[in-house]
């Protein structure tokens, strides 16, 4: 009898100095057993092949793919073949799962959408924080050989301010318990939560989010990558915001136009930015992020708000009881699965 097949296309806590090491996966073997064969996607010179020849031939045959930055394509899983039974995103975001095609191929697919609420929350805090308080440029006058209480200029009391928060979903309620607690009022605009959930936060809900832009002080976005979100924040938003705002983006790249962030800093329509994702992932890969890169007003992190020791060891786990419930078939009223292209909150 053949062993049921697991492909993890491209799992970062593989990799150890640069390297893959599949002696790492000692929670996939613990939970899967030794009864499935795991594979692993390519990896060379420090980066999985997510695209290459090389995965489609890892993919042949699979029960079971395992995604986590790989986006879902035919090639993909037609690669995989008649006998795949279900795909797992190892993460919050289903953008690359790609739900519409696999609706059309009659796949099941799952996310782990709850996992890392406590660090992308606090992540978010820290970069809005950091931006309020002007952190950066104190420290680097400071560690640069000048005492100057002004580097970066003065800032402002957070309980005068007001606190904007964009998608209120798992992480947007979060953020408005903790961060809102430094802010005066707390506005929210979310088009799919009722407007009473808000007051159950201490926020106030708004119908558009042009209202809110004109209205905080600092912006925070949380919604999914849909249609209607990819870049959102483009130049006519960024212009519409407050004079001296700032806007934090931990949730997906593609919300913020990155030619249209730069032209609201240079021109000074708001103070400055903090953001832990971009598009593409890695932003030097992109001329366009390089002047908002430089600037600065800006505070930058390389996409780890979801990161922590415990986040890391929930995902896997969970993933891993995904995949084995899946191979014995026991599916029904799993969390996180993903039944339509409109994504999990």
């Amino acid at each position: 009898m053949t062993r049921p097949r697991v492909l993890y296309t491209d799992p970062p806590w593989l990799i150890e100095d640069g390297r893959l090491d599949s002696g790492l996966a000692t929670v996939e073997r613990e939970v899967l057993g030794r009864d499935v064969e795991l594979r692993f996607g390519p990896h060379e010179d420090g980066r999985y092949q997510i695209t290459s020849p090389q995965m489609l031939e890892r993919a042949d045959g699979c029960d079971v793919l395992v995604v986590y930055r790989t986006q879902v394509t035919e090639e993909l899983l037609d690669a995989a073949g008649d006998g795949l039974r279900m795909v797992v995103r190892q993460g919050v975001g289903v953008d690359n799962l790609n739900a519409g095609l696999l609706a059309r191929y009659g796949l099941p697919a799952y996310n782990v959408p709850d996992y890392c609420v406590d660090e992308v929350s606090t992540h978010t805090a820290a970069l809005a924080l950091a931006l309020e308080r002007q952190l950066i440029p104190q420290h680097q006058t400071l560690v640069g050989g000048t005492f100057d209480i002004y580097a970066g200029g003065a800032p402002h009391r957070t309980n005068r301010r007001t606190l904007g928060i964009v998608g209120f979903g798992r992480i947007g309620r979060a953020v408005a318990r903790r961060l809102g607690a430094f802010y005066g009022q707390v506005l929210v605009h979310d088009p799919y939560v009722g407007r009473d959930l808000a007051e159950g936060y201490g926020a106030r809900a708004v119908d558009t989010l042009e209202e809110l832009l004109a209205q905080s002080d600092m912006v925070t976005l949380h919604c999914p990558l849909t249609p209607d979100t990819d870049q959102m924040m483009d130049e006519s938003a960024l212009s519409a915001m407050k004079p001296g705002s700032y806007l934090v983006n931990a949730a997906r790249g593609r919300l913020v136009e990155p030619e249209g962030l730069h032209k609201a800093l240079r021109e000074g329509w708001i103070a400055g930015a903090g953001l832990d994702v971009f598009s593409p992932e890695n932003p030097h890969q992109d001329p366009r992020w390089h002047p908002v890169l430089a600037h600065p007003s800006v505070v930058v992190t390389s996409h780890r708000a979801f990161l922590s020791v415990e986040a890391e060891a929930s995902s896997r786990r969970r993933v891993a009881e995904l995949v084995r419930a899946a191979l014995d078939g026991r599916t029904h009223g799993l969390v996180g699965k993903v039944d339509a292209p409109d994504p999990v909150r």
